[in-house]
């Protein structure tokens, strides 16, 4: 793979290139070692610092609305909206192309063309998606008609989940360098998933003709499989070896994939933080439509695996005058955020014991099998917006995973197990939420 302009380029303090006017993002900065990427850079996916042997590491976007964190949503009238366009000068992605001179216009052309691959390849493509207070959610738990609890439904979403929404930035930010001249040949991209973010990436990688490679467990459903298959990624099932070290050997097998010149197409942020930048479209969208329905949230509960998800949720609340706490979900069946918090109590700067804080889970099993993720590997910037919510991690039980997934599926939701989590997460805690708050949850997961 060739790259030109500035994809070495790093800044180890401040004097980011100024960006077009008019739009957010001004850089990366790692949360562990403070290296920075300058905006213009071209394939920022890591830490400049990161090594193999040492992957602690993981860029975090510095932009103006982060560092604000001030101010309140536009509420947008075009509810339909792609919000790839609709939120343009907010993206990493954009400030990148707008710094080599590709305008709002041809940015706004390049989404609308990719969108319209992905439609033919999916049958949708990105749109604003539905986010309204389930009267049946509320009233089996309890709430008063002043409280309750709203729904984001995400499983009409390009490949059936939120996935896309990050990987969707990675995309843009690709097929922008290389229509500028920067990437001089498409080498095949590369995910571990077992599930939703392997249909995600490969829906995507479809739409855009580029190859992929999927690593997956052995235990990935032949329906999983299928899919993949029908839309053109190599799959790869991953055992694990005697050699292999601890963690999850389809994981393990991606990164050899990388260093032998893949495209990390995957959605945790370590080994690519572009997937943090489109993945805030969620909650950008909750806080206008809550805007338009004259509501505050109290509280969002997130499903979390890997963690990007949640990390995006808080990055895009924080920019706001939300005061919505932000839990985050696990199952009992792995947990390794929630022990890992617990190990981070009374330390100034967690991140900087990453190895003691944040360590593999032993077997991990749940119904909810697609957060199943052996460690939290956004666990830095979960832990960033717990804390500056005043938020925390809350883990469900089993039974809470079996029954918030029949509650939501009675509601109306075509949501699987694990895309219902987040509704678990209030179940293991309604004991501690009021009768009049208005909770958030994401249906994410389309039953398969």
């Amino acid at each position: 793979m060739t790259c030109r302009v500035g994809s070495g380029t790093t800044q180890q303090v401040a004097g980011d290139r100024v960006p077009t006017s008019g739009l957010d993002a001004l850089g990366w900065e790692c949360a562990v070692c403070g290296a920075r990427r300058d905006i213009a850079d071209a394939l920022p996916f890591r830490c400049p610092n990161a090594t193999a042997a040492d992957r602690h590491h993981v860029l975090r976007l510095r932009s103006r609305e982060h560092l604000a964190l001030a101010g309140t949503q536009e509420v947008h009238k075009n509810e339909e909206g792609n919000p790839f366009v609709r939120y343009d000068t907010r993206f990493a992605w954009a400030a990148f192309a707008a710094a080599h001179g590709m305008s709002a216009n041809a940015r706004q052309a390049l989404v609308e063309t990719v969108d319209s691959a992905i439609g033919q390849v999916d049958g949708v493509g990105f749109r604003v998606t539905p986010f309204a207070r389930s009267g049946a959610l509320s009233d089996q738990l309890g709430f008063s008609s002043a409280g309750g609890v709203w729904v984001k439904d995400e499983t009409h979403n390009v490949a059936g989940s939120h996935k896309a929404r990050h990987l969707m930035s990675v995309l843009l930010h690709l097929l922008a360098a290389e229509s500028l001249g920067m990437l001089d040949e498409r080498p095949p991209l590369a995910i571990a998933s077992c599930g939703n973010a392997a249909l995600a990436a490969a829906t995507l990688a479809a739409a855009a003709g580029w190859p992929i490679d999927v690593f997956v467990p052995t235990w990935m459903s032949d329906d999983v499989g299928d899919r993949l298959h029908a839309l053109g990624a190599a799959i790869h099932r991953c055992e694990r070896l005697v050699s292999d070290p601890p963690g999850d050997p389809a994981m393990l097998r991606f990164r050899e994939a990388v260093g032998a010149g893949a495209i990390p197409f995957t959605v945790q942020g370590p080994e690519n933080a572009l997937c943090l930048d489109g993945g805030r479209t969620i909650a950008w969208e909750m806080l206008d439509q809550s805007a338009a329905l004259g509501i505050e949230l109290d509280r969002v509960f997130v499903q979390v695996g890997g963690g990007a998800f949640a990390t995006c949720m808080g990055d895009g609340f924080a920019a706001s005058a939300s005061g919505a706490r932000l839990h985050a979900v696990q199952t009992a069946g792995c947990a390794p955020l929630a022990r890992g918090w617990n190990r981070a109590a009374g330390l100034d700067r967690p991140e900087q014991h990453w190895g003691d804080v944040m360590t593999v889970w032993d077997d991990p099993h749940s119904l909810a099998d697609g957060i199943l993720d052996d460690e939290t590997y956004d666990w830095i910037g979960v832990f960033e917006n717990l804390r500056r919510s005043g938020g925390e991690p809350v883990v469900a039980s089993e039974s809470q995973i079996e029954h918030a997934h029949a509650m939501a599926v009675d509601g109306g939701f075509d949501v699987s197990p694990t895309g219902s989590a987040g509704l678990a997460g209030l179940l293991a805690a309604r004991d501690r939420v009021g009768d009049d708050e208005r909770v958030a949850v994401v249906m994410s997961g389309v039953a398969r």
